[in-house]
This record gives structure tokens, C-alpha cells and sequence, in this order.
């Protein structure tokens, strides 16, 4: 598994653990996934998520190694999330595509269909 995943600042980490935490945060305990949504999703530091919890700071951070550990392992296994991206791209191109065709009612269908698609996604 790649170490860098780990890297709590990096803002590609961090937006992937944030979709990673809709998909399978449930899966986790109950203090992981708390502690990760205060990390990942509100932005609180260490500190604030220590003061919060009574945990020390690098208790939280082992906490957090944890929780991102179990999340990447859950990808991993399942790739939800990453199936729900390509459907996302996938619909994304569909609608640049109809886009593209002349005004018409099938046209205004199409994309309120493709909409609507990407709304449930």
C-alpha cells in the first residue's frame, strides 16, 4: 500500500479520505469515525480534536493513522468509491455530449435524465 496515502497534509489525501468517509465511515469505530470527520471534514487540528475528546494530540493522530488505514483497506476490497467517480465521469461525459446535439425536446429529456442521474450519485 502506498505510504504517501497517509500524508495527512496533502490535500488530494485528504479530499480522497473525505470521500472515502461517505462511502465507509460507518465501518469504522465509533471514535475513529468521529475523530476523522473532525480532522478530515470540519478541519480542527490535533490539538482541537484532543481538547474535544481528551485524547492527547498524538493520540488522535494514531487514531486518524487507523481510521485512514481501515478506509484504504475498504477501497481496496470493494471500490465503491472509485466505481461511483467513473460513474460520476462517465455521466459527466454524457452530458458534455448531449450538449452538443440540436435544441429539441429529446435534447431537454436527455439532459434533465442525465441530471438526474448525477443527483442520485
Amino acid at each position: 500500500m502506498d505510504e504517501k496515502r497517509f500524508d495527512t497534509a496533502s490535500e488530494s489525501s485528504r479530499a480522497e479520505i473525505t470521500l472515502l468517509l461517505d462511502f465507509y465511515g460507518n465501518a469504522l469505530t465509533e471514535r475513529q469515525r468521529r475523530t476523522a470527520e473532525l480532522y478530515f471534514q470540519e478541519d480542527l487540528s490535533l490539538g482541537e480534536i484532543g481538547e474535544m475528546t481528551g485524547i492527547t494530540r498524538q493520540g488522535v493522530r494514531d487514531g486518524l493513522k487507523k481510521a485512514e488505514k481501515a478506509l484504504f483497506e475498504w477501497e481496496d476490497r470493494l471500490g465503491i468509491a472509485q466505481r461511483f467517480l467513473r460513474q460520476r465521469k462517465a455521466l459527466q461525459e454524457a452530458r458534455q455530449a448531449a450538449e452538443q446535439l440540436p435544441e429539441s425536446n429529446e435534447k431537454s429529456v436527455l439532459l434533465n435524465r442525465i441530471d438526474a442521474a448525477m443527483d442520485e450519485a
